[in-house]
């Protein structure tokens, strides 16, 4: 029997307009599929006191009762409504969880989360709580790691969460990203890898050998949390990148090998997934579970 376990909130949904771009599809396909290799769990909801550590407390209240301009529905990308704020606070539960089993056994999966566009005060991206950041810190707060790394490796730069650990000691970003893509205004993270449009498998997994690994190893942290988003793949429809599903389960691999090699505790997050292709969506972001299962399970 494996070890190991995911955590979903597929079943938290929310009311979307006709049409929406959201794929809120992906997500119980995603726990379908991986179902018979693994226990897949419902995630817990991330208390609200937990979320004050790292986000403004009259930007929370605002979310949690509705008392938000349609501005802020804008920039976030969704509507307001209670379903979509319990489904954040279910998402980001399923980071918290997934840190704990990855120090009790060296990963942990949420089959959600990465929601990196979330800033201290201000959604963005369908982005309304930053799970890595708020994970990070705690883990910090806590004593539970000492250095914490975060590799975001979602097509989009990890805006949210450059800016809110950006200055917070033993912690470190790591995006690497569409140069030209959204979002336009970058922040600054320890390490920003901008990449052009149509970066292919090779182009992409050189710059992991050449630049990410060395980061990792000079950086060395207790805990990464990993974004691994589908949305790198050809034919996404908010990304500009040409990987092949090889390319990205090779990607996912050698993330996840490093990891253990390095006997660092590892939680990995699905990020974005927006595939025109809505099979190859679901394929990108299970493989890294299946990949991992694989990477694990090694003597």
């Amino acid at each position: 029997m494996t070890p190991y376990r995911a955590f979903t909130p597929a079943k938290y949904t929310f009311p979307l307009p006709e049409g929406h771009r959201f794929p809120a599809y992906k997500y119980a396909a995603v726990a379908e599929r991986l179902a018979p290799l693994l226990p897949v769990e419902d995630t817990p909801g991330v208390e609200w006191a937990l979320a004050e550590r790292t986000h403004d407390p009259a930007y929370l209240t605002r979310w949690r009762t509705g008392a938000v301009e349609r501005r802020e529905e804008r920039e976030f990308g969704l509507p307001w409504s209670e379903g979509v704020v319990e489904r954040a606070r279910r998402a980001t539960g399923g980071t918290f969880a997934a840190l704990h089993d990855a120090l009790r056994v060296g990963w942990g999966i949420n089959l959600a989360g990465g929601t990196h566009h979330a800033f201290r005060d201000r959604a963005g991206g369908f982005c309304l709580l930053n799970d890595a950041a708020m994970v990070a810190r705690y883990a910090l707060d806590e004593g539970l790691a000492r250095r914490v790394l975060i590799l975001d490796l979602d097509v989009h730069q990890g805006d949210g969460t450059a800016n809110l650990l950006g200055g917070v000691p033993h912690t470190f970003t790591l995006s690497v990203h569409g140069e030209r893509n959204y979002p336009f205004r970058k922040q600054t993270s320890d390490l920003d890898i901008g990449l052009p449009d149509g970066v292919t498998d090779a182009e992409y997994l050189r710059v992991l050998d050449e630049r990410v690994r060395p980061a990792l190893e000079a950086f060395r942290p207790d805990v990464v949390v990993y974004l691994a988003g589908a949305d790198v793949l050809a034919g996404d429809r908010f990304g500009r990148f040409q990987l092949t599903l090889d390319g990205v389960r090779e990607r996912n691999r050698r993330v996840l090998a490093w990891c253990r090699a390095a006997g660092v505790a590892v939680v990995s997050t699905m990020a974005g997934g927006y595939n025109l292709d809505r099979d190859l969506t679901v394929a990108g972001h299970a493989s890294v579970v299946e990949v991992g299962l694989e990477v694990f399970s090694r003597a």
